[in-house]
C-alpha cells in the first residue's frame, strides 16, 4: 500500500530502487517519473532528498566505486609478492561484485553520456590500472606467464570477472538456489591463475 510504502521510505530504500529502475529501463530512458512510481512515492518526495535522477546515479555508482578501491586498501591487497596481492585483489573483486551486484552492474554500464558517467569511467579506468599494475608486476618477478601483453590479459581478467553480472543470481534462475558465492570465488580464481601462471 502506497502509505505504508511513504511510512517506511529511506533515502536508501530510494537508492536501491532507483538502481533497479536504471538497470531495467537504462539511465537514459529512466524518467523521475519512472523512479516515483517505482518508489511509490510522489516525485516531490523524491526531491526532498536528492536533487534529481544524476544524483542518485552518482550516488549509485560511488558505493560500488567505494567497496572497489577499497579492496585495495586491504591489508592483503598491500602486503605479499605481487602475485599474491594479484590473486587476492581478484577473488576480493568477485566477492564485491556479488556483494554489491545491482550496484556493480549499474557501473558496468555507465556509458559516458552524463558528467557523473564520465566521473566513473574515469575511475574505473583509474582501478582497472591499479590491478594491471600488479599484474605488471607479478609478470617482472616471474610468478606469472610473460607470453600474453599485460594489457591483454588485463582485459580478459576484467571481462571474465565482470561478465558474472549477466548471469549471476544468489537465488539461481529458477529461484531454487544457484552457485555459492564461495564456489563461483573459488572457480574464477582457478581459471584465472591456472591461465596466468601457465607455461609461457
Amino acid at each position: 500500500m502506497t502509505t505504508a510504502r511513504r511510512d517506511t521510505y529511506t533515502p536508501e530504500t530510494l537508492l536501491s530502487v532507483a538502481v533497479q529502475v536504471f538497470i531495467e529501463r537504462g539511465y537514459d530512458g529512466t524518467s523521475m517519473e519512472h523512479l516515483s512510481k517505482a518508489a511509490g512515492i510522489s516525485k516531490s518526495s523524491i526531491y526532498h532528498h536528492v536533487t534529481g535522477k544524476e544524483e542518485l546515479l552518482r550516488r549509485a555508482v560511488s558505493r560500488a566505486l567505494d567497496e572497489l578501491f577499497g579492496i585495495l586498501d586491504e591489508e592483503h591487497a598491500r602486503e605479499g609478492t605481487a602475485a599474491e596481492r594479484l590473486e587476492y585483489v581478484v577473488r576480493r573483486m568477485v566477492e564485491v561484485l556479488m556483494a554489491e551486484l545491482p550496484y556493480v552492474t549499474l557501473l558496468l554500464r555507465v556509458r559516458g553520456n552524463t558528467g557523473t558517467e564520465r566521473w566513473a569511467l574515469e575511475r574505473r579506468r583509474e582501478f582497472d590500472h591499479r590491478v594491471a599494475e600488479l599484474l605488471r608486476a607479478a609478470t617482472a618477478e616471474g610468478e606469472v606467464r610473460a607470453d600474453v601483453e599485460v594489457r591483454l590479459a588485463t582485459r580478459l581478467v576484467f571481462g571474465m570477472i565482470n561478465s558474472i553480472v549477466e548471469w549471476y543470481r544468489p537465488e539461481g534462475p529458477d529461484g531454487r538456489g544457484g552457485s555459492g558465492e564461495r564456489e563461483v570465488v573459488d572457480a574464477v580464481a582457478r581459471l584465472v591463475f591456472a591461465g596466468l601462471r601457465g607455461t609461457s
